[in-house]
């Protein structure tokens, strides 16, 4: 038979072992959960950093958005300031044609020039007229009726006058053209 303290040391080895893999399963176990903290940490920071790209990236894109339409759009109270300039030299040019004299060819090419010119830098700032004819549809978008009228042989949402040209700056409206509308139905 066995000694008894052989025995004892026996058990203390298997009491030693089981306590030292004990430890060494608590330390992995800590280790783990550290690695995991430090995972979930990183993966936070990550997705913080791909929201401040996204971020980033949209207000780069938005101001590059506002930049372009200030850019084109910018004008947009001078060039209605200019409108009636522009009525005005039309309604002079149409009252000197009318009248008549030597004085009034020099006064009409003046007239025309400074109109073609100012036409000129409307084109060169992306302004343009809106002309309809007399004959087209009534678009509400592009035109403001300012009567409506019984003409034969229109039908109903013709233009029968045009009292004004409308006026755009790029795709955004300045004036509509004021145009005079058929009511007649057939």
């Amino acid at each position: 038979m066995a000694d008894q303290n052989n025995e004892d040391f026996l058990d203390n080895i298997d009491e030693a072992e089981a306590q030292e893999t004990a430890f060494e399963t608590e330390e992995i176990d800590e280790v783990a959960m550290a690695v995991e903290q430090v995972v979930a940490e990183r993966d936070e920071y990550k997705d913080r950093y791909m929201r401040a790209l996204a971020d980033a990236d949209n207000a780069r894109k938005r101001a590059d958005k506002d930049r372009r339409e200030a850019n084109m759009f910018g004008g947009t109270r001078i060039a209605r300031d200019l409108i009636p300039v522009y009525d005005n030299l039309n309604r002079a040019l149409t009252a000197a044609k009318e009248a008549e004299g030597e004085a009034s060819a020099a006064l009409v090419e003046g007239v025309e020039l400074t109109l073609k010119e100012l036409l000129s830098v409307f084109e060169r700032h992306g302004v343009k007229r809106v002309t309809p004819e007399v004959g087209d549809r009534f678009d509400p978008q592009m035109h403001e009726a300012m009567f409506e009228a019984p003409l034969p042989g229109t039908s109903a949402g013709d233009i029968i006058q045009v009292s004004a040209e409308g006026f755009v700056l790029h795709d955004r409206l300045l004036r509509p053209a004021q145009v005079g509308v058929s009511s007649m139905a057939g």
